[in-house]
């Protein structure tokens, strides 16, 4: 039904329409070793891309203000964060998550809240997983943190103004405050603690073979342990 609702209202990429995100997703399956998903362009003026499906019939939508706004290395990145759902098995999650936070906002939302809370605390870390897949097809760890940071921003002009460390400030800024908790109603973690967490990822031996750099860094059991840390009391 989804996709047939975006074939009324959005336009279907491919090797003849769109070439350039046709490409992009290319090289993001390719890299991740996944088939390729149906890619749709909705009209939009927000920043967002989401996947939606089965794991087996997966298509992700792209915003087409992401598409004006981002570099072909910030897509890949955000491409690439959308098929790290259909590699590790999101997609039926995502989905569910969707309809439930639709049905939620038309009937009874209080009986819907228990399995919302559950499935938005797992989005979480979902996220944060694909962000990492995204790094790992990018390849360009200052690209994938302007992918995210422009989120925030929503404006390539301001963007260039931008500056990264008085952002992250933010996040040790909000965790003085009860407003944290809000983030357990939400489906992303808050921006700067997504930045800080690809950072860490950064640092990983993993990361730095990925981009063709020396095998040397962190564990990946210790950048989980790091990322848990950063995550704690969010749930």
């Amino acid at each position: 039904m989804g996709q047939h609702q975006l074939l009324g209202n959005a336009v279907k990429v491919s090797d003849r329409q769109f070439p350039r995100i046709f490409g992009i997703t290319k090289t993001a399956c390719e890299t991740l070793q996944i088939g390729m998903p149906q890619v749709f362009i909705v009209n939009s003026p927000t920043f967002n891309a989401a996947t939606l499906g089965t794991n087996t019939d997966s298509f992700i939508m792209v915003h087409s203000a992401l598409v004006d706004h981002y570099s072909d290395e910030e897509l890949l990145t955000v491409i690439g964060h959308e098929c790290g759902h259909i590699h590790n098995s999101h997609v039926a999650y995502l989905t569910a998550l969707h309809y439930l936070t639709y049905m939620a906002g038309m009937f009874l939302p209080w009986v819907l809240q228990p399995a919302l809370v559950a499935l938005r605390t797992w989005s979480r870390r979902a996220e944060i997983t694909c962000d990492r897949a995204g790094m790992l097809v990018a390849k360009d760890q200052r690209a994938s943190e302007r992918a995210i940071t422009k989120l925030a921003v929503g404006s390539r002009k301001l963007h260039e103004e931008f500056n990264v460390d008085a952002f992250l400030e933010q996040h040790e800024e909000g965790n003085q405050g009860i407003g944290k908790y809000l983030e357990v109603f939400a489906t992303h973690p808050w921006l700067p603690k997504r930045v800080l967490a690809m950072r860490v990822f950064g640092e990983s031996r993993l990361y730095h073979a990925a981009s063709g750099g020396p095998q040397v860094g962190l564990a990946m059991t210790e950048v989980d342990a790091q990322v848990s840390a950063l995550l704690k009391g969010d749930a």
